[in-house]
């Protein structure tokens, strides 16, 4: 394929050599090639360069996930003693290393439920991947073959295998790759800013679409529903904030149905809600969870599924009868990876970031509400240091924007002309800081939004 910017850059820089050879995740290839690549260089702190020397405020934490910020010298140090000690153990058939065990002690106490085992892999991808076998495996081995479906939510975002990706309920990762797959169903998606009736309260609301996720249990047969998945705040699918009750309501059905709750704190574990989980903030109990992202701050890929010893216990039985339990990855319980997770989460609690976290997520709510007033933004969301504005055509009717105009990216590249680094959900804009930024660094990161949202209300005016 000719590359319409081959000629645009000079052919030893990186920017045509990432055109020529890589293929980008989750990016519009289309537009990739037409505009190109933006090369990061080098990070500090909450601050990030390009290879052109443009410092830029990373108000998306990378990818929602690096909480201690950028260069944490203690995690360093960490994977580098690690890597000269032991730099590679694998957990296959018996075998352990003392990182994996403390990590699990450490993971096990922090949890807000009574988890019996923590499972090892690299990403939130693979660790919701891992809960739907694990589902599979645990109902096989109680004798219940036939409860197996896993219901997740519309918009909501679980990663992008098979199985994972079609617990995604995001229509661009569903087209062209033939997912979701049967065992999986989608219930409504809390986002009452969008999908509220007519004069419908947040109260009607939650008793409405909670009593469609139980007509979908009674319909498809609660026999066949093993478990209900959703992350606490959802991230990628707009940010959306379930309104109050809504969790209470969604696992009364649960139990009434005897179905596990999977609670996805890939995004929202480890302080970014204003508590240690968004389980704490939204009172969910869960049966099993996911982690990862802000259990390294980024610094390494890892990911834990932690289980309840009660599923744990029929593993046992039927890995005997079969002669292994046949899951697991190369890089399960990667020794640099558990050492850099145990003392990232050892420096949370040394500095009282989830404290910090809190009180600067309170300024960091208050300034995001002043967007409210804004011509384009309809709707401000947000707990924590975790927010969001939605753009909208017409204040009052809530009418988006056409799709085809792109608002929402001419925003995004606008902030980053200015200096900082959000992320555009269509025609939503996230906020996710590091857990370490400060006030002044909020105030920072809100101006330069501020600027580019005005930009974008005078290229949508002309």
């Amino acid at each position: 394929m000719a590359d319409p910017l081959h000629n645009e850059f000079p052919p030893e820089s990186l920017e045509a050599r990432d055109l020529q050879h890589l293929l980008h995740p989750t990016t519009n290839l289309k537009q990739h090639h037409e505009v190109g690549p933006v090369v990061h260089e080098r990070a500090e702190g909450v601050y990030l360069w390009d290879n052109h020397g443009k410092k830029y405020l990373e108000g998306m934490a990378g990818l929602w996930c690096t909480a201690l910020g950028y260069g944490e010298r203690e995690l360093v140090e960490a994977a580098t003693k690690q890597l000269e000690k032991l730099s590679y153990s694998q957990l296959f058939g018996s075998k352990t290393n003392e990182p994996s065990i403390l990590l699990a002690e450490k993971l096990k106490a922090m949890v807000p439920f009574d988890a019996g085992r923590v499972f090892f892999g690299l990403s939130g991808s693979d660790a919701n991947d891992t809960q739907i076998k694990l589902m599979w495996y645990y109902n096989n081995a109680i004798g219940r073959p036939e409860k197996k479906k896993i219901i997740s939510r519309l918009r909501g975002y679980h990663g992008v295998t098979v199985a994972s990706g079609s617990l995604t309920g995001l229509t661009p990762f569903h087209k062209h790759f033939d997912l979701p797959i049967p065992q999986v169903l989608h219930t409504d998606c809390p986002y009452y800013y969008r999908e509220a009736r007519g004069s419908e309260t947040e109260q009607d609301f939650v008793d409405r679409i909670v009593g469609n996720l139980e007509q979908l249990i009674v319909q498809e047969g609660p026999e066949t529903i093993a478990a209900f998945i959703a992350e606490p705040v959802m991230g990628a699918g707009g940010v959306i904030v379930p309104p109050p009750g809504y969790y209470r309501k969604v696992q009364e059905v649960l139990r009434k149905y005897d179905i596990f709750f999977i609670d996805d704190e890939v995004i929202c574990g480890f302080g970014r809600t204003g508590e240690a989980f968004g389980a704490q903030t939204f009172d969910i109990e869960p049966t099993t969870m996911s982690l990862a992202k802000a259990i390294t701050s980024a610094y390494l890929p890892l990911s834990a599924v932690l289980i309840p010893e009660f599923m744990y216990e029929p593993f046992v039985e039927a890995s005997g009868e079969i002669g292994t339990f046949g899951h697991g990855f190369t890089y399960s319980g990667h020794p640099v990876c558990a050492a850099v997770g145990l003392r990232n989460l050892e420096l949370m609690e040394e500095r009282s970031v989830f404290a910090h976290a809190a009180t600067v997520g309170e300024f960091f709510q208050n300034r995001l509400r002043e967007f409210a007033d804004h011509p384009l933004v309809g709707d401000t969301r947000g707990v924590g240091l975790l927010g969001a504005i939605e753009l909208v055509a017409d204040k009052e009717t809530k009418e988006p924007f056409d799709a085809d105009r792109g608002v929402g990216a001419y925003l995004m590249n606008r902030c980053e002309a200015n200096g900082v680094i959000l992320r555009a959900l269509g025609d939503t804009l996230a906020f996710c800081p590091p857990l370490i930024i400060s006030t002044d660094q909020v105030d920072e990161l809100f101006a330069k939004a501020e600027t580019a949202l005005n930009e974008t209300l005078s290229w949508v005016s002309r």
